[in-house]
């Protein structure tokens, strides 16, 4: 029992991965520090793919769901077993990794337009206001 839920845990922490790559950027609108963990998120990503390297990840899974008397995933890993063929077409995974790829730029783009608008606001918040005509005192 606690083999399987090593390989489900190990399987849901991939979802989760993928979904936090692809939509990442834009949480950062809201919450900008979470940048610099998406960062490192998209480039181990992209590593990974650049590099065709097996997600750790995958390994845990594959022990836990061997461990726990149940098949092991394919050689080409996760993304094969569970995406390829079901979420999108076996032979359109190029297709999608431009496609997270091109969301993730846009997303850090539209970061940066949403960040340069919120110094411009607290600057102009900071500066005392200004009065075309000043006010004039009579003299009593």
């Amino acid at each position: 029992m606690a083999y399987r839920i090593i390989g489900d845990a190990a399987m849901l922490a991939h979802f989760a991965f993928i979904l936090y790559l692809a939509l990442g950027g834009l949480l950062a609108w809201k919450w900008p520090r979470t940048f610099w963990a998406h960062l490192a998120v998209a480039a181990y990503g992209l590593s990974i793919s650049v590099f065709a390297w097996t997600c750790p990840l995958t390994h845990v899974e594959n022990w836990g769901r061997v461990n726990a008397g149940r098949a092991g995933l394919a050689q080409e890993g996760f993304i094969d077993h569970y995406l390829t063929g079901v979420i999108y077409p076996a032979d359109g995974l190029r297709e999608v990794q431009a496609g997270v790829g091109a969301l993730v730029v846009l997303s850090w783009i539209g970061l940066a337009l949403v960040t340069r608008r919120r110094r411009a606001r607290r600057t102009a918040d900071a500066r005392p206001p200004r009065h075309s005509d000043p006010v004039r005192r009579h003299p009593t």
